[in-house]
C-alpha cells in the first residue's frame, strides 16, 4: 500500500469515528469494559440543568464507575431524539422533565420496562402502573414576585401579594405579569391544567381570558419569566418554584410565593428501550432512588424529592405544606392537544 493510499485510509477512518461521534453525541472513544466483559458507560438523554446533569455525572463515576456520557435539551426536545432514533437507539437512559412526556414515548414502545427495587419505598403516584417510566423528583408551580418594585408601586396601592391564581385577575397587575406559552413551555401547560382542575373547563377558559389582559407577554419557556422578575423589569411571573429559589439565592430582590390550590410536575426517568448498556441504565434508575442521591438532587436543584426521607428544598415548605390541587395526570394527557389548540387559537394569536 503507498503512503498516499495510508493517509487516505486513515482520513476515512477519521471521518468515520467523527461521524459516528456526533450521531450519537459522546465522545469517540470506545467504552472502557469491566474486567467480566461489562460496558463501563452509559448515555444519557438529560432534559435538567447543566450543573444538575454534570453533578450526576460525578457522583454516579464515583458510586459505580460507570462513565456517562450525556447531551442535554429540554423535555420536548430530548423526547423528539429519542422518537426519532426509535429503528436504532442512541440513549440508554432519558431522565428529566415531566413524566406527562414520557406516556407518549411509552406507548410508542419506546421505554424497556423495569421496576427498581427502591421504589416500593416511594407512594405509588411516583411509579408508573405500566413499569415504564420512574418519578424520582417534584417540581410545584409557583409566582415570582420582585419585592422591591411590589413594595415601591402595588402595596402603596394596598394590593398584597398575591396568595391564589385568583388574586391575578386583579386589574392592578395589568402589563406587570408575565407568563408562559403552553405550546412551548411545559409549565405553562400543567398551569392551565391546574385551573381546568381546579375550576372546571367552562370557569377555567373564562379565568384564563381574564388573566390574559394583564399579561404583558408569554415566554418561550417558564423558566424564562424569573429573569425579567429578577432584574425589575416586571413584577410577578409565573414558573417552577425550585428554579424561581435559584435565583433567590443569587441574591436577586424577589420571593417564591406557591398560590393555594397549585398544580406540580413528576419528574422522570426511564430505560430506553434497544439501548446498548441495559444493565447500567438499571443500574441508573436504581442509584437515583436511593436516599443520598436524592439529597445530593434537592441540594444542588432545590426540587423536591419523592423520598419521604429527605428533607424539603432550604427556604421552601414542606411538601405537605403545599396545597395541591387534585391533579388528573392521565386526564391532562389526553387533553393537552385539544388545550393547547384552544389556546393558541382563543388567546396567544388573538394578542
Amino acid at each position: 500500500m503507498t503512503k498516499k493510499s495510508v493517509r487516505s485510509l486513515s482520513v476515512l477512518l477519521l471521518a468515520a469515528i467523527l461521524v459516528t461521534s456526533l450521531l450519537t453525541g459522546c465522545s469517540p472513544a470506545s467504552p472502557a469494559a469491566s474486567p467480566a466483559g461489562g460496558s463501563k458507560k452509559l448515555v444519557v438523554y438529560a432534559a435538567l440543568n447543566e450543573a444538575d446533569i454534570v453533578e450526576i455525572q460525578k457522583k454516579f463515576k464515583e458510586d459505580t464507575g460507570i462513565e456517562i456520557e450525556y447531551i442535554r435539551a429540554g423535555a420536548g426536545d430530548v423526547a423528539a431524539r429519542v422518537l426519532a432514533e426509535k429503528a436504532s437507539p442512541k440513549a440508554d437512559v432519558m431522565v428529566g422533565g415531566s413524566v406527562d412526556v414520557y406516556e407518549p414515548l411509552a406507548k410508542d414502545g419506546l421505554f424497556e420496562k423495569y421496576v427498581s427495587p427502591n421504589s416500593k419505598e416511594l407512594a405509588a403516584t411516583f411509579n408508573d402502573p405500566n413499569q415504564y417510566w420512574q418519578g424520582w423528583y417534584m417540581g410545584v408551580l409557583a409566582l415570582v414576585v420582585n419585592k422591591d418594585r411590589f413594595d415601591k408601586e402595588l402595596k402603596p396601592q394596598r394590593l398584597q401579594i398575591p396568595a391564589t391564581w385568583d388574586d391575578l385577575l386583579d386589574p392592578r397587575y395589568k402589563n406587570v405579569f408575565v407568563s408562559s406559552n403552553p405550546v412551548t413551555a411545559g409549565g405553562a401547560y400543567i398551569f392551565i391544567a391546574d385551573q381546568i382542575f381546579r375550576l372546571g373547563e367552562d370557569k377555567a377558559w373564562d379565568y384564563l381570558k381574564e388573566l390574559d389582559k394583564n399579561v404583558h407577554h408569554y415566554y418561550k419557556g417558564a423558566v424564562d419569566c424569573i429573569s425579567p422578575v429578577a432584574t425589575g423589569e416586571f413584577i410577578v411571573g409565573m414558573s417552577w418554584g425550585h428554579d424561581i429559589y435559584n435565583a433567590v439565592k443569587q441574591g436577586y430582590p424577589i420571593e417564591v410565593v406557591i398560590p393555594k390550590q397549585t398544580a406540580f410536575e413528576i419528574g422522570g426517568a426511564a430505560v430506553v428501550k434497544g439501548g446498548k448498556n441495559i444493565d447500567n441504565a438499571k443500574k441508573f434508575i436504581d442509584w437515583l432512588l436511593t436516599k443520598e442521591v436524592g439529597e445530593m438532587n434537592t441540594s444542588i436543584s432545590n426540587r423536591y424529592s419523592v423520598r419521604k426521607d429527605v428533607t424539603p428544598p432550604k427556604g421552601l415548605p414542606k411538601l405537605e405544606e403545599v396545597d395541591l390541587v387534585k391533579y388528573d395526570r392521565a386526564k391532562a394527557g389526553a387533553m393537552k392537544p385539544d388545550v393547547v389548540k384552544k389556546f393558541d387559537e382563543e388567546i396567544a394569536s388573538k394578542r
